[in-house]
């Protein structure tokens, strides 16, 4: 019997043999098969745990990067626990960027814009976005859960496009643009505030906009029918 933690060595090690191969031959099959010969597993065994090769390859590495931010998120707790709610935001986004190889995203980001890949890719997206509220403790269970998670999506995915082509002195025009976009996100969530305190507020939440109070987050973990899911068989790279 195949436990948790076999599928997870077996994933590893054919992640840590693709990594070297992706700069030059991208997420392609090319990098699949060199990744599963080095990593000395049986094809069968590969295939189990990547039933996609290739894409759930790709997919791996940005999943093995959300569980690594998250511990150095937790490491540290302290010291995130002295900053505004904003600039924890920024840490976590900038710690999820650091921890990334840039070549290997540039490549990621290329076979996520393919149309056969970019639901997935889009998926992928949200998760690290979901990952990143879960980690800060987001208390929202309205539909703020909702577009926190959408806004966050697009500052990864314009940053990420930033900082793949970004050669500044210890990528600090990214970080600029970074800190740019989340203070784009507080406007809208200042605006959203006054809101409350225009006249007939009110009286449009108790009227149509009571459809809003109906939208609750999700039960325990994201169900996979949230942006850019695709089941496992429906997609080959």
């Amino acid at each position: 019997m195949t436990t948790n933690c076999d599928t997870r060595a077996a994933k590893a090690r054919i992640l840590d043999a693709a990594l070297p191969l992706v700069p030059f031959n991208g997420w392609g099959h090319a990098t699949w098969e060199g990744a599963v010969k080095e990593s000395g597993l049986d094809i069968r065994e590969a295939r189990r745990v990547f039933p996609r090769t290739s894409l759930d390859l790709a997919l791996e590495y940005e999943a093995t990067l959300d569980r690594e931010m998250v511990r150095k998120l937790e490491e540290s707790a302290s010291e995130l626990e002295s900053l505004r709610f904003r600039d924890r935001v920024v840490y976590a986004v900038r710690t999820r960027f650091e921890l990334a190889d840039r070549e290997v995203l540039r490549k990621s980001t290329a076979s996520f814009a393919l149309p056969h890949h970019a639901a997935p890719g889009a998926h992928a997206l949200w998760k690290t976005a979901d990952t990143i509220w879960n980690a800060l403790n987001d208390t929202s269970r309205d539909v703020n859960w909702y577009t926190k998670r959408m806004l966050l999506s697009g500052i990864l995915a314009s940053t990420n496009l930033f900082w793949i082509g970004d050669d500044s002195q210890g990528r600090s025009e990214t970080w600029e643009f970074l800190d740019r976009r989340i203070e784009d996100v507080m406007r809208i969530e200042r605006g959203k505030a006054r809101l409350r305190d225009l006249p007939g507020y009110q009286a449009f939440m108790a009227g149509p906009g009571r459809i809003l109070q109906s939208i609750s987050a999700p039960p325990g973990v994201s169900p996979p029918d949230l942006p850019g899911f695709m089941p496992e068989d429906s997609s080959k790279s």
